[in-house]
């Protein structure tokens, strides 16, 4: 034991220089026994200076940031928006099965409004090209969804980007066809109180230039 060594060395001489009875001998043996248990026991001295367990709260290695939106369950985009008196007649005529049961919609789930659980955002496409017809953003309100925002200006995707709602309008040229857009406007919205209000917009045209031809080398 650490603390021993340096207690124990004066009772490390010969038995001759003892000329005390066996008795004063037992007695002195004993004194050594609670020194060293005494060493064993005090902080700093002995092998084990642990002192006493720790009883406070362990640490918790949950994340204490701010809380997502809750998992959203998920909705059924087609008749929500079927039955959504905001929606156009032209959209939900042409909302129809483009294989079997596969309707053209993307539904995108997440926190834009500050409600008590996710957003839906629904874009309405066609089958053929995947056109953008109607985008349309719904906010949870007890057990049912309020339409908060709707755009049936084609072509038009919306999506969600770090609590905005951002619109994505790809531009055409006379005469252009739907795979070749001239460019693109992106807008981007916030929740204000209780509608959506505009943030930015942004323009970006594409290079008209053609890719991916070029003219025969001349001969000599």
């Amino acid at each position: 034991m650490r603390g021993l060594s340096a207690r124990t060395g004066p009772w490390r001489r010969a038995t001759h220089e003892w000329k005390a009875g066996s008795a004063a001998v037992a007695v002195l043996a004993a004194l050594g026994l609670l020194v060293a248990v005494t060493g064993c026991a005090t902080g700093g001295s002995g092998t084990r200076d642990e002192g006493p367990a720790k009883t406070g709260p362990v640490a918790s290695a949950a994340p204490t940031g701010p809380s997502a939106s809750p998992s959203p369950k998920d909705v059924d985009a087609v008749r929500l928006v079927k039955n959504d008196p905001k929606v156009s007649v032209a959209v939900k005529r042409d909302l129809k099965p483009c294989v079997e049961d596969e309707y053209p919609v993307d539904v995108s789930y997440g926190n834009l409004t500050g409600a008590s659980s996710s957003d839906v955002v629904v874009n309405v496409l066609t089958c053929g090209d995947a056109v953008g017809v109607g985008s349309y953003v719904y906010r949870p309100e007890g057990k049912t969804y309020k339409n908060v925002f709707t755009d049936e200006q084609p072509p038009v995707y919306s999506e969600i980007d770090n609590g905005r709602l951002v619109v994505s309008k790809q531009l055409y040229e006379e005469g252009s066809s739907v795979s070749d857009p001239s460019g693109e406007e992106v807008i981007t919205y916030r929740w204000s109180k209780d509608h959506f209000a505009l943030r930015d917009r942004t323009r970006n045209n594409y290079s008209s230039a053609v890719s991916g031809e070029t003219s025969a080398p001349a001969e000599n």
